[in-house]
């Protein structure tokens, strides 16, 4: 395709999607609006990358921005305005207008907006929905943003046939509601055999570059109308932490093509002129009088920082003191996620429980043990272990035990696919039990997004084991458990892996102690690959449930044993503070 000398003087329009990676509308089913706090925020990092490529070729771009950042992160939305872009809004949390009555619709654009003025200093004009586009049964959406005072609205992506029976929608238009006007800039789309495909966003990664640029240089050549391109920031971020939980089609949607992104911007933005809408309308965003200034909201706390401001205000109250036991195996990924989900259970739960930690490196492969360091390092009351070989996520539960100094004893999974807040309601049935054990196949539990596949086989062996063991439970094989130390020191392991788990339950049981089943939500794993082998722990199940079912019926139990096994008995000499163990 031959260059352009020069680049013309008429000017298209530019809009960014700015939000983070796990806002995304393709892992809204797996990630809800009340977890977005886990995550490890990498929005300010993507967002300054827009910026300077932007301020590289000299355009002013539409920015438009979910509230909850402008809430949140209200630095990054400043950034945005001091630096000449135009700060719009895309609703306070990523949904669609399907999921919103009217009024729901209206009071998410009134709270959306007041943060995003309020941070930005900008008059707020224009809106986007964040998650799919408008339909024509949407078109009352339009008559409420004319309502609420907006000028300008950019939610109609022709796709398909969708808006067949009105071609002119195609283009920038106005829609009008009584005396009030609203412009409509749609985003552009390729006519392919009287089919629309829109061209920005996830389809300029997934299209042909060849096919793109032609649609572009065509539109340019043929149409008096501007050109509506757009991205979201976190498609500059190639680094981005991978959703696993997410399917096939999802992940190629968002990963897919991503280290290209800049290369397609820059074809762009070297041979053609970009403004944002409110310069190409004219339209003011002075500031709001003299806003307030700014108070840079604080970095994310650290987990140190947590319980050093808690134990500030405890003052004289006795805290009952618990051990929270973290196995790890090849965990750096997910690492950042269970740190900010730590530190809101500190925060929650801190006026009750004084907090410690162990850490237990199961011979990770990868920078775990370094990055625990780096999360936790300056974390009070907490101990790390690191075993010389892999053992398992039972074997690492048992070292943390022995580790532990206090009475009660929590074990939770790294990726917490069980939500750790939990133990503020676990911890309390330990006066009652020696065990308390989460069930999410309880008939009061939940699972989330978990694989079919997970759940027959989870259930399945449930019933086996219920048809051996004396307690009738729903859930035999869940890490997320609170224990009572003196009455677990003494048990046997045979297992270390998975089968450990259900063994450590199942050993027990046999012995006469007391568990407590207590139901529960399990979500799938959102960060990394779960480390379990299917086939092998099938089989693994099978001689385990034929152990402990001749143990019962022979009455030839080992039950409780004053040692643990060897495998499992290289004891650390674990120390509190700064001194990391190996074992």
């Amino acid at each position: 395709m031959p260059e352009l000398p020069d680049k013309p003087e008429r000017h298209h329009l530019v809009t960014v999607a700015l939000e983070d990676y796990f806002h995304v509308g393709a892992f809204n089913r797996l990630i809800q609006h009340g977890q977005w706090y886990r995550f490890e925020t990498r929005v300010e990092r993507s967002t300054r990358r827009t910026l300077d490529l932007l301020d590289e070729h000299g355009i002013q771009a539409t920015f438009f921005v979910l509230g909850w950042i402008g809430e949140h992160l209200p630095e990054v939305v400043r950034e945005v305005a001091a630096r000449g872009h135009e700060i719009a809004s895309k609703g306070y949390y990523h949904r669609s207008i399907s999921q919103m009555t009217p009024g729901e619709f209206r009071d998410d654009l009134a709270r959306s907006r007041e943060v995003l003025q309020r941070a930005s200093g900008q008059r707020v004009l224009g809106f986007r929905v964040a998650d799919e586009w408008f339909t024509p049964q949407d078109v009352w959406a339009l008559d409420v943003l004319c309502e609420q005072g907006y000028e300008y609205d950019s939610s109609i992506a022709p796709m398909l046939w969708r808006w067949g029976a009105e071609p002119w929608r195609r283009f920038a238009h106005t829609h009008t509601f009584g005396e009030r006007q609203l412009w409509e800039f749609p985003i552009s789309s390729l006519d392919h055999f009287g089919l629309q495909v829109p061209i920005g966003g996830n389809w300029l990664r997934q299209l042909p570059p060849a096919l793109t640029r032609r649609a572009f240089v065509r539109w340019h050549r043929d149409y008096r109308a501007p050109f509506v391109l757009y991205f979201h920031t976190w498609e500059l971020d190639p680094q981005q932490p991978k959703i696993s939980a997410a399917s096939m089609f999802q992940q190629v949607r968002q990963y897919r093509n991503l280290d290209r992104m800049p290369g397609h911007l820059e074809w762009f933005f070297k041979r053609y002129r970009f403004t944002s809408v409110a310069r190409h309308l004219g339209l003011a965003t002075d500031l709001l009088g003299r806003p307030a200034p700014l108070v840079p909201a604080p970095p994310p706390a650290r987990a140190a920082d947590v319980a050093t401001r808690i134990d500030s205000v405890r003052g004289g109250c006795s805290l009952t003191p618990v051990t929270i036991v973290v196995p790890c195996y090849n965990e750096e990924l997910i690492l950042p996620y269970l740190a900010n989900t730590l530190r809101s259970v500190e925060t929650r739960l801190g006026d009750r429980y004084e907090f410690r930690y162990v850490f237990v490196d199961d011979a990770s492969s990868d920078d775990t043990w370094q990055a625990l360091h780096r999360t936790f390092g300056e974390l009070p009351r907490r101990t790390f272990v690191r075993h010389g070989t892999n053992r398992g996520v039972a074997a690492g539960i048992t070292t943390g035990l022995r580790a532990a100094a206090t009475e009660i004893v929590c074990s939770i999974d790294c990726d917490c696919t069980y939500d750790p807040h939990e133990l503020g309601r676990m911890i309390p049935l330990l006066d009652s039990a020696d065990l308390v054990t989460a069930s999410p196949y309880h008939p009061q539990g939940a699972v989330r997004n978990v694989p079919t596949w997970r759940l027959f086989l989870s259930r399945g062996l449930s019933g086996l084991y219920r048809t051996v063991l004396h307690h009738r439970l729903a859930t035999y094989t869940s890490c997320f458990r609170v224990y009572r130390r003196s009455s677990s020191m003494d048990i046997r392991l045979d297992y270390g892996g998975f089968l450990g788990v259900a063994e450590f339950l199942g050993r027990m049981d046999l012995a006469g102690r007391r568990i407590v089943e207590f139901p529960t939500m399990l979500e799938v794993r959102m960060i990394g690959r779960s480390k379990m082998k299917v086939v092998r722990t099938i089989g693994g199940h099978l001689k385990l449930l034929a152990r402990l079912g001749w143990a019962r019926f022979t009455a030839a139990s080992d039950g409780p044993r004053s040692t643990m096994p060897p495998a499992l008995d290289a004891s650390p000499s674990a120390t509190r503070g700064a001194s990391p163990v190996s074992v």
